[in-house]
């Protein structure tokens, strides 16, 4: 079955949906009014710097602040091999001077502190990773990377890294000598996936590409107020054919003439190859409807989830974690209650990692499977498990089950879940997802009521309540109102008012 990249673009709202095998497997969404921000590039100024936390604040002209963290920060080579030399000196061990991730990001055994690396009032050039969340201000970086088709970018970073996915060591090897071969004396290149296949042509072309778009970068830094954007990263629609459209992907249909002109123009000059694979969706039924992708969403953001056995999982998200339980459900085995848990398990294992990729679940993630007591059963789902999230982009870490029969993961967060995207806090609840209920309600009331009867005039009460809760004051409750009003001798009226919240109400007092 076909690998499809389909992408629905109007003038409120870009949406892209990744399709293999009829099965969607990834929905991204850019909205002109949220403008994504990730890959931007600032010019900021430091407003605090928190030696306890390792950490600064970064004001860079957003409502919130960025958080910057030691590990983050760039510092030239020369004084990393100073502050180390300084720290060992008169010591026999050998200072290690610099390591880097599969990231680029660098790490130091002689990391200095935050305090002696930046000051407040210091201006700085950052670049978002990670999107504001909820109250948390985005995330910032000093070592700044510029992806292309091929290759990504690190000006400030001396490293080669080639795509874990290119496992031909005599490809890798290759594509690091030409590298070497290309690049500028100081400066990182990682080769992405696709380029395992192109020509040293190609790759200096990439290359030649992001050194200019570095050099305007620097130049427009050098004149720019601050805080000032210097960089916007390309739209989503643009980035879907840099990130996704790969060689795996069979067809890229999108529905929008302009959006398509634009793009073809971007592939044309990027990966022009590719161009025979790009198609006009101008058919009458809307393009997400006909692959049956409106439906697939709407099902994305439900706490609960079915699996074909009967089974089902609940996914629960908190600003802290995000915690899925497992349950039979209506699914009850044949003979054998530990073999009926164990297929459960495994179905929901399955599940679970196609719903964390679709709905782009991040952070600590907690997972309730069913409890088991086979130690056989338990290494084959937390195996299962970790081949489910092979297919998964994001870097992914999951421990064995405990004793409690939880798996405990993390799996990286750069943006919104969808259904953070999707959804906003119920205007009742504030997020709670619970309210008083009508009983604590009508309880309220008549303490209210007993405590302020003998310090009002008057012998008629009026009582204005949601209808919900008027409905058990004059049917479950009938009894004690009965009873409140000989106490009181007061003759109470329930008005029902329909645009009322019901947990409030108001009580009206006549003479």
């Amino acid at each position: 079955m076909a690998t499809r990249l389909l992408i629905n673009s109007t003038p409120y709202e870009n949406r892209i949906a990744l399709v293999e095998k009829n099965t969607l497997l990834e929905i991204h969404l850019e909205r002109p009014a949220e403008k994504g921000l990730i890959g931007n590039i600032y010019l900021g100024r430091v407003v605090r710097v928190l030696p306890g936390m390792q950490a600064a604040f970064v004001d860079i002209g957003l409502e919130r602040t960025g958080f910057l963290y030691v590990d983050d920060v760039h510092i030239e080579q020369k004084e990393i091999d100073n502050r180390a030399t300084q720290q060992y000196q008169g010591c026999n061990v050998q200072p290690l001077t610099g390591s880097l991730d599969g990231e680029g990001a660098a790490r130091y055994e002689a990391h200095p502190s935050i305090d002696k690396l930046l000051r407040e009032g210091q201006e700085i050039l950052v670049q978002i990773s990670k999107e504001p969340i909820g109250t948390k201000g985005a995330r910032l970086t000093c070592h700044i990377t510029l992806p292309c088709r091929n290759l990504v970018f690190m000006p400030l970073t001396d490293h080669i890294g080639i795509s874990r996915k290119i496992t031909n060591e005599e490809v890798r090897q290759r594509l690091r000598e030409t590298i070497e071969q290309l690049r500028p004396q100081g400066t990182g290149f990682i080769v992405r996936t696709v380029a395992e296949s192109i020509s040293n042509e190609e790759l200096e072309a990439d290359m030649e590409f992001l050194l200019v778009l570095w050099d305007e970068i620097t130049a427009v830094a050098s004149r720019a107020k601050v805080p000032s954007l210097v960089h916007r990263d390309l739209d989503m629609v643009l980035r879907s054919v840099r990130d996704l459209f790969t060689e795996d992907v069979e067809e890229l249909i999108i529905d929008s003439q302009p959006v398509y002109e634009r793009l073809t123009s971007f592939v044309q000059t990027f990966a022009p190859h590719l161009l025979g694979k790009i198609s006009h969706w101008h058919r009458s039924t809307p393009l997400f409807e006909a692959f049956g992708i409106e439906g697939d969403i709407n099902r994305a953001i439900d706490k609960k989830v079915w699996l074909r056995s009967g089974g089902y999982i609940i996914i629960e998200t908190t600003e802290a974690l995000t915690v899925i339980d497992v349950n039979t459900g209506r699914f009850v085995g044949k003979n054998d209650l530990a073999e009926t848990i164990f297929k459960t398990n495994m179905e929901a294992v399955r599940e679970i990692a196609y719903q964390l990729r679709l709905r782009n679940i991040g952070g600590i993630i907690i997972v309730d499977f069913i409890d088991m007591d086979s130690e056989e059963h338990r290494e084959q789902l937390y195996t299962t498990f970790q081949q489910a999230m092979q297919s998964d982009k994001n870097r992914v870490n999951i421990l064995k089950l405990s004793e409690f029969g939880l798996v405990q993961m993390t799996r990286k967060r750069s943006c919104q879940s969808l259904d953070q995207m999707l959804c906003e806090p119920c205007f009742y609840c504030g997020g709670d997802g619970k309210i008083k209920s009508r009983r604590s309600v009508c309880y309220d009331i008549f303490r209210k009521i007993s405590r302020e009867s003998e310090k009002i005039d008057g012998d008629k009460v009026t009582i204005k309540v949601h209808p919900r809760v008027a409905d058990m004051l004059l049917t479950e409750e009938t009894r004690h109102i009965e009873q409140l009003e000989q106490e009181s001798g007061k003759r109470f009226t329930i008005l029902p008012v329909a645009d009322m919240h019901s947990t409030r109400y108001e009580i009206i007092w006549h003479q």
